[in-house]
């Protein structure tokens, strides 16, 4: 068996010309890890949109609807930073479906890895910072409502603070949030996660690895989680226009095998997601995020998952 890879072809979605949500990524991303054989076609799944209900299971029923349906007042559309559609909030939906389905086949196959996800900006009633409805809370209580898991931990080294997903969990034991993030960025107000490690602007990679793993191995004995979601963004990355931090390529691929390695070789299943990442060289942005593909590859048959 191979590493499990999540992809749907509408996890793109027209936008505006010049916006600067990068929306092509998602699909170079794809090709890229074939083009460059870290995966073959038969690795890919292909995840369902989820019903309503699901995403229900995190998010109120009355923005669940207006978005969809497309009546979210103009101050709440804002505030999310993407352009109403159709197709976006097809795309959107799709993207969750793809979480869920990664945390099924991590749960099965020890690691999987979706190419979107990460919208850890959404909050119950509302969306912010790119992040219309937060895919990795939905996908905890759906695989707790499926009784698949009781325990989980979420890993989240996007270089903001997954503000939405620690409001979401706050007082619940069930769900463990972590996040270790650049302390003077987005957003302006944080949360609580059960556990933040602000990082200073312009940490380089031996400082942030280090933090790291003061934290992760502990982490893991403590928790002891039927699952660790882990939230790659790789907006940490020096050269990200929103990031501040200062890890380069080789940094960044260092992350991935430390967390992937760290988990997985003490028998806890990983399923991943790419996160933010923003940059004007889209060929460099894509390399960034495949790296988390490539690291998985390695841990995938070094474990022999």
């Amino acid at each position: 068996m191979d590493l499990p890879i999540i992809y749907h072809p509408d996890y793109i979605a027209p936008l505006p010309e010049g916006h600067r949500f990068p929306m092509s990524k998602f699909r170079q991303l794809y090709e890229l890890l074939l083009a460059d054989d870290v995966a073959q076609i038969e690795q890919f799944h292909i995840p369902e949109r989820p019903p309503s209900e699901l995403i229900e299971l995190v998010h109120t029923p009355d923005y669940v609807q207006a978005y969809c349906d497309g009546t979210l007042d103009p101050k709440a559309q804002r505030r999310i930073g993407l352009p109403w559609s159709p197709a976006l909030v097809n795309r959107t939906c799709i993207a969750i479906g793809g979480t869920i389905l990664t945390a099924k086949l991590a749960l099965s196959q020890g690691l999987a890895c979706n190419t979107a996800g990460g919208t850890h900006h959404a909050f119950p009633s509302y969306g912010s910072g790119f992040c219309i409805f937060n895919d990795l809370a939905i996908a905890c209580r759906v695989l707790q409502k499926l009784r698949l898991v009781q325990k989980i931990l979420i890993v989240d080294l996007d270089v903001h603070q997954g503000d939405g997903t620690a409001f979401i969990f706050q007082n619940d034991e069930s769900v463990f949030t972590f996040s270790m993030h650049c302390e003077v960025n987005f957003p302006g107000t944080k949360q609580n996660s059960d556990l933040d490690v602000p990082l200073p602007v312009g940490m380089e990679d031996d400082a942030y690895l280090q933090t790291l793993a003061n934290y992760l191995p502990d982490l893991l004995s403590k928790v002891q989680p039927d699952l660790v979601f882990y939230d790659a963004g790789v907006d940490p990355h020096l050269g990200d226009r929103l990031g501040k931090l200062a890890l380069t390529d080789t940094g960044i691929f260092r992350r991935e095998m430390q967390v992937l390695s760290t988990c997985v070789s003490a028998g806890y299943p990983v399923a991943c997601v790419i996160g933010g990442g923003y940059a004007d060289d889209m060929k460099s942005l894509v390399w960034r995020h495949s790296l988390l593909h490539r690291a998985a590859s390695q841990v995938y048959q070094q474990y022999r998952l």
